[in-house]
């Protein structure tokens, strides 16, 4: 796989740190636990979709594009990383933004990644949950042709095969790390949502054969729904890649036991989790993605589900900006 034919630009602070988590580990009594920080990739305060964007706005730039549009929930931490982007490129950027959780708090719907929005330069549109977000992106584009501009449509999350070549990429470098450190992943866990990680991540580990088997945390779809999309753009990313058929069903896995009760409402298995890495490594997770999907992690090795013997890897994708948008679930975790 030979990641240099395709267009990129560099967003990112790569590699990023994987480091052990010996704290934790020690605390839930199983596996030995790591964590590979791409909530250090550094554009505007980092977040796994910098690695997406490095390549999307590769593609939107060689194809004459002057401004970009994309969309997510409230809270996106993709649509603050393609705001960051755009304006490190010198672009226009027009963020929409769907009201999933239907919250009209003023945390939730004006700090956080919305405040970051505004201030990397970026009107945002707001629209109610259930919206045809494509169909919404696609007016846009059409008022921004009428007025002489040429956009670029990125879908939600960046998840489709260019920009999933962010986490081929990932996954190369995962592996060249865990050699150099002499470490034998037996397990890599993050959270699922718009499937372009984890596609990402499958395709470049299967297509190199490294025989690291990838577990995603879903934070939004069911199970099924869940692995079909990362199946089908793991695929799609594969043949992208020049590498048709790498992909075996079975190697897209994915728990969705830990959604509650729909995208970015909170969890008490998810606040446990953000305030325990917190107070043991003193690293921050976010209330949507690695908060739920940490809250997988605990969960299952409390269970047994993993080896006391095995390394396992959690990829943290980013996002405590938005902690900030959920300020008030906190209040009753506050030490005295």
């Amino acid at each position: 796989m030979q990641l240099t034919r395709f267009p990129r630009v560099r967003l990112g602070h790569l590699p990023t740190p994987l480091e052990p988590m010996p704290n934790l580990s020690k605390i839930l009594g199983g596996p030995s636990l790591y964590i590979k920080r791409d909530d250090c990739t550094g554009l505007s305060s980092g977040g796994n979709k910098t690695r997406k964007l490095e390549f999307l706005m590769a593609d939107a730039l060689a194809k004459g594009a002057d401004a970009v549009i994309t969309q997510g929930a409230v809270q996106s931490n993709h649509a603050r990383q393609t705001a960051a982007a755009a304006a490190k490129l010198g672009m226009g950027c027009v963020i929409l933004l769907e009201n999933r959780t239907g919250s009209n708090s003023p945390d939730y719907c004006g700090s956080g990644n919305v405040l970051l929005d505004h201030i990397h330069g970026a009107p945002t549109r707001t629209y109610p949950g259930g919206t045809d977000m494509n169909a919404a992106m696609e007016k846009v584009a059409e008022e921004l042709r009428s007025a002489g501009r040429k956009p670029y449509v990125i879908v939600g999350g960046g998840s489709n095969p260019i920009g999933a070549l962010g986490y081929v990429n990932c996954a190369l470098e995962l592996v060249v790390q865990a050699n150099d450190q002499g470490l034998r992943i037996d397990h890599l866990v993050h959270a699922t949502g718009s499937a372009g990680t984890q596609a990402g991540l499958v395709a470049g580990l299967e297509g190199c054969r490294s025989r690291i088997p990838v577990l995603g945390i879903g934070v939004r779809a069911a199970r099924p729904q869940q692995e079909e999309n990362v199946y089908k753009l793991a695929c799609a990313t594969a043949d992208h890649l020049g590498i048709s058929g790498s992909v075996a069903r079975d190697r897209v896995v994915a728990n969705c036991d830990y959604v509650g009760s729909g995208y970015g409402m909170p969890t008490e298995g998810m606040i446990e989790a953000i305030n325990l890495v917190a107070r043991t490594e003193g690293v921050l997770l976010d209330p949507v993605y690695s908060g739920k999907a940490m809250a997988g992690l605990v969960d299952l090795v409390r269970k047994g589900h993993f080896k006391k013997t095995e390394n396992v890897v959690f990829l943290h994708t980013g996002g405590s900006v938005g902690l900030f948008g959920y300020n008030g679930i906190f209040d009753s975790t506050r030490p005295t």
